[in-house]
């Protein structure tokens, strides 16, 4: 097992800023998945740590050895790439040890590291076949075995599962958290499905254009954002966000049809945005009191959920999660969106969450149940 440590780590490709001075600590035996949208620079950090590309700037450390101008050969890391790139000509044995054999290991030594590999991996049936004999899991599970053999001291995964579908994907996480409970190695992980991320991470670093956002347990993100793309970014469908602007009193402010919310709540200026997670919200009467009004547009039904989208005016439209039922709502009616105090979020005019003070019972704040 090996920490990483990453120091004001930048990298740039021209005038291009990928990475913008990262500073991060990876403890022995984590589970780091790193996850953002394309371009954030989430695969090229990968790549660093793994010494494929070199840091314009800042300094990397593995098991606490700097490592920022060690090859990549010499700093004991096994990577497992999006494609599986096995040898199409070897079979399952041979890709697997390939590596061995050309390190001149003895073959008694291979063929112990072989047995164990396979036995973990529970593809020692495979091992006289050839790739094109396999299915997309079954090679996944080869390219883990090839990097695995090598006993590395950190493991890095660049999206492994996209080509996947999405059976095996789920198949696939179990097998590589079931992985990690074995070997115990350090291991990080690059996707850019937050489903894999909530599952397997034991931290999550969220990055975006470059920069690292938050870093945390999967349930401190999803409940505690620092920021509303953090906060928007964690969650399906998407948090639900509407702006919130000064009322011509001094005492509240207004958002959506509706809305009012006291100022006494709040410890940043107006204009604020709120956010609610699609699932904290349920659909009542448009008569009812304290509630943000809409017109129902259509619910989907996924068995075993359903979600409904309201347009609360122009090209806003809101989502309503619920693994319930969903009253009955003709197209283009008008309903109304409750939620209980504590599902709300703000964020102030830099986007940073706004810790709210404790609702007075007598505040005319548009949620309640």
């Amino acid at each position: 097992m090996a920490s990483v440590t990453l120091k004001e780590v930048s990298k740039s490709f021209g005038a291009y800023n990928v990475l913008r001075s990262v500073d991060l600590e990876i403890g022995d035996g984590e589970f780091i998945v790193f996850v953002g949208p394309s371009g954030c620079g989430k695969s090229t950090l990968l790549r660093v740590i793994a010494g494929l590309v070199p840091v314009s700037q800042g300094t990397v450390s593995i098991g606490g050895r700097e490592v920022t101008d060690v090859p990549a050969s010499r700093r004991g890391v096994a990577f497992v790439f999006q494609s599986y790139a096995l040898y199409p000509h070897m079979n399952v044995a041979r890709n697997i040890s390939f590596a061995l054999e050309t390190a001149r290991m003895t073959r008694a030594e291979i063929g112990r590291r072989l047995s164990k590999v396979a036995d973990l991996l529970e593809i020692g049936h495979l091992l006289d076949r050839k790739p094109k004999q396999l299915s997309g899991g079954q090679r996944q599970r080869v390219a883990i075995g090839r990097a695995l053999v090598g006993q590395p001291e950190l493991f890095l995964f660049d999206e492994p599962l996209s080509n996947l579908d999405a059976d095996l994907r789920m198949e696939m996480r179990f097998e590589i958290a079931k992985l990690h409970a074995e070997v115990g190695t350090t291991m990080i992980y690059v996707t850019h499905d937050q489903t894999e991320a909530m599952t397997l991470a034991d931290r999550i670093v969220i990055l975006n254009h470059g920069r690292i956002e938050q870093v945390g347990t999967p349930r401190q993100l999803y409940d505690h954002p620092v920021n509303r793309f953090v906060a928007g970014f964690l969650g399906s469908p998407r948090m639900n966000f509407a702006p919130v602007e000064n009322s011509g009193t001094e005492s509240v402010v207004t958002g959506p049809d509706g809305f009012a919310l006291s100022l006494d709540r709040i410890g940043a200026k107006p204009p604020v945005t709120m956010g609610l997670r699609p699932e904290t919200l349920r659909i009542v009467g448009p008569d009812e009191d304290n509630c943000i009004k809409g017109i129902f547009e259509r619910v989907e039904d996924l068995g075993y959920e359903k979600i409904a989208y309201i347009r609360l005016g122009g090209d806003t439209i809101w989502t309503v999660r619920s693994a319930g039922a969903i009253p009955a709502c003709e197209a283009g009616s008008r309903v109304g969106l409750k939620w209980a105090d504590d599902d709300l979020y703000l964020f102030d005019s830099e986007d940073l969450r706004i810790e709210l003070k404790t609702a007075p019972e007598t505040a005319s704040a548009g949620a309640g149940r």
